[in-house]
């Protein structure tokens, strides 16, 4: 009697063991559940007319190596491969996440591999879509520490070139700062913060090691550097001189950086756009290799800021 109570009793305890294994998963809390699109406030679009001129489709390309361009026609966002996940480097607009997204899975990698997204600078075309991106992929967003207090709240302050005329942007949650010279690692790849002020004042380039049949090259993705502003601003009143010299230590950065390819937040800055279509072509040697791209960047925008600063004196005087 005892042998059968004993096996009865495992018995019993063997189906239950069973069952508990059987019983289903619990999905994942709703508030994990991406909202409709449609409906999805993370994806609203912002100032989509005049957005349009910069999201023009774009076949997601290997640049070189570990390095992928998965942007549009005027906006360039980055794809980084490395041994323990991917990197995104900017985030465009809010409207143009489902095509970002869809161009990282185009090129055989998944979304929820991607660990970082860095931020070059904290205005809507560049940064109005990585709340959305951040939520999708579970990724850190990386900034500057004066871009990361703008990214929290979604918009800027009173002040700066562009007061008035920039649309807020979905807040971002979880931001990692990284200050000048300070490097992210992710596996095998080590990317360089390059604080190059101007454009914003939180504006920061990225530079890593991309690789490609034994050669080594050195990747600088550059923030803008266009001295734009709205109506009335003068970058010649001593109160924005800040500004100014903000501009020429990043030309002189630039000028001195390691350098072998270059990619701009937006292509036509650097002739992205040029490399990019004769790269699809096949054109030979790769036409992103130009060890002379940051310096001519440099040049470029240090002759449009002084001619600015020229046209700003000439009219007080």
């Amino acid at each position: 009697m005892r042998r059968i109570s004993v096996a009865l009793t495992a018995g019993l305890l063997a189906l239950a063991a069973g069952c508990a294994q059987a019983e289903p998963q619990q999905p994942p809390p709703a508030a994990q559940a991406r909202p409709d699109p449609a409906r999805d406030p993370l994806l609203r679009p912002i100032a989509p007319e005049y957005a349009r001129q910069w999201l023009g489709v774009e076949i997601p390309t290997r640049i070189y190596g570990n390095t992928f361009f998965v942007g549009f026609g005027g906006l360039t966002v980055v794809l980084i491969s490395t041994s323990e996940g991917l990197v995104l480097v900017d985030g465009a607009l809010p409207q143009a996440v489902p095509a970002i997204e869809d161009n990282i899975r185009r090129l055989g990698f998944r979304i929820e591999d991607v660990k970082y997204i860095l931020s070059t600078e904290p205005h809507y075309d560049h940064a109005g879509g990585l709340a959305a991106l951040a939520r999708d992929t579970g990724a850190t967003v990386v900034a500057s520490p004066a871009a990361g207090g703008v990214l929290r709240r979604g918009r800027r302050g009173a002040g700066g070139p562009l007061a008035g005329m920039l649309e807020p942007m979905p807040p971002v949650e979880r931001i990692r700062v990284l200050r000048d010279g300070e490097i992210l690692n992710l596996g095998d790849v080590a990317i360089t913060a390059r604080a190059t002020p101007g454009h914003t004042p939180g504006s920061m380039s990225w530079s890593w090691r991309s690789c490609e049949a034994g050669t080594c090259k050195t990747v600088v993705f550059g923030s803008s550097l266009n001295p734009v502003s709205a109506d009335g601003y003068r970058f010649t009143d001593p109160a924005n001189r800040a500004l100014v010299d903000g501009f020429r230590s990043t030309f002189a950065s630039l000028r001195a950086m390691p350098c072998d390819i270059l990619l701009t937040a937006h292509p036509g800055q650097s002739d992205g756009d040029t490399r990019l279509a004769q790269l699809r072509q096949g054109a030979t040697p790769n036409p992103f290799i130009d060890p002379t791209a940051c310096r001519a960047y440099a040049d470029k925008y240090e002759v449009l800021l002084e001619r600015r600063l020229e046209r700003e004196r000439t009219r007080v005087n």
